[in-house]
């Protein structure tokens, strides 16, 4: 018998390949994807500003990677002794203000080199609630802790977010044609509105989404939210905090992706680098025995055979791991 709804995979609708470069978006849930996919050796970039939390402010940063925005004293604030931008997360608040500037506009010249190049967006949305700067009405990505009184706390609509990704992807296509994009709604609760509250931030975000699906062909939804609230719906399945998805629910969803998303080449080429992974985490009884030096070589000639099938792949931590350990 079944004790649970599964979640329907749009298995086959759209496939992503091990070669294929990846530019990831949003909330902390793709700081977790997008662990598993590096730790899988994909080409990937995951968040250039930092995590951020509402679509309006992820697509400001889309559009900057596209200008080549070059930030400046004038897109910094000064509080608390740091210099900090507030379409950045904290990871970029220096004390010093040329620090700070150096780190923006390195990642951002990384990061639009990326977009032009990128195979796929995988852009997640976790509140349609933004923050807008009073002083001058943009939509912040961080509030960096700043006095709530310097900001307009409101929740977006459907057709807001709509409009504004209609515009964006047609100018990101017109740069990169080929470019596919997928979206997820982030499984992670925002309680600050309480439970409604946060039913009506993630349906306007599901509104969207679903709108750009239907009417934008390279666009592709993946249903990350559902499994959680449906198949995972069990508290056993969320962090300390009753918010976050625990590892063991990342790990599902991650399965649930690689199921729809991928393809059987990249499963096959996962599989092989799970397999080196493990055998570089094998502690032998004794190191210097002969027994170990062979299971070491034979390690390293299946990393170069990944090596040699596809040359893309960056193996040389694994290689000279391998290396280090025979020479003891």
């Amino acid at each position: 018998m079944n004790f649970r709804t599964e979640v329907e995979l749009s298995v086959g609708a759209y496939e992503i390949c091990h070669a294929d470069k990846l530019m990831l978006w949003g909330s902390c849930f793709t700081n977790s994807i997008g662990a598993l996919l590096s730790d899988g050796k994909f080409v990937c970039d995951i968040n250039p500003f930092g995590v951020l939390y509402n679509p309006m402010s992820i697509a400001a940063g889309m559009q900057q990677l596209l200008e080549r925005y070059r930030y400046g004293e004038k897109d910094l604030l000064h509080e608390n002794g740091m210099w900090f931008s507030l379409m950045h997360h904290s990871a970029y608040s220096f004390p010093e203000k040329s620090s700070c500037l150096d780190a923006i506009n390195t990642r951002l010249n990384a990061g639009a080199d990326f977009l032009e190049k990128a195979d796929w967006l995988l852009i997640t949305w976790g509140t349609a609630r933004i923050y807008e700067w009073k002083a001058d009405g943009r939509i912040v990505g961080n509030c960096h802790k700043l006095p709530e009184r310097l900001f307009t706390r409101r929740l977006l609509s459907a057709e807001e977010i709509v409009e504004t990704y209609r515009r964006l992807l047609q100018k990101l296509r017109e740069c990169n044609p080929n470019l596919q994009v997928l979206f997820t709604i982030s499984p992670i609760r925002h309680m600050r509105d309480g439970m409604h509250g946060n039913q009506i931030s993630k349906a306007v975000l599901l509104l969207a989404a679903d709108r750009l699906c239907e009417t934008l062909p390279y666009c592709h939804y993946f249903p990350a939210y559902e499994i959680m609230m449906d198949e995972l719906r069990d508290y056993r399945f969320y962090a300390d905090d009753m918010l976050h998805p625990a590892p063991l629910a990342v790990n599902y969803i991650w399965e649930c992706f690689k199921k729809t998303c991928f393809t059987k080449n990249t499963i096959r080429i996962l599989q092989e680098l799970s397999e080196v992974k493990k055998a570089l985490e094998h502690r032998p009884f004794n190191p210097e025995s002969e027994a170990y030096k062979t299971f070491l070589r034979q390690i390293l000639l299946k990393i170069r055979g990944l090596k040699e099938k596809f040359p893309y792949l960056d193996v040389q931590k694994e290689e000279t791991l391998c290396q280090v350990r025979l020479k003891k």
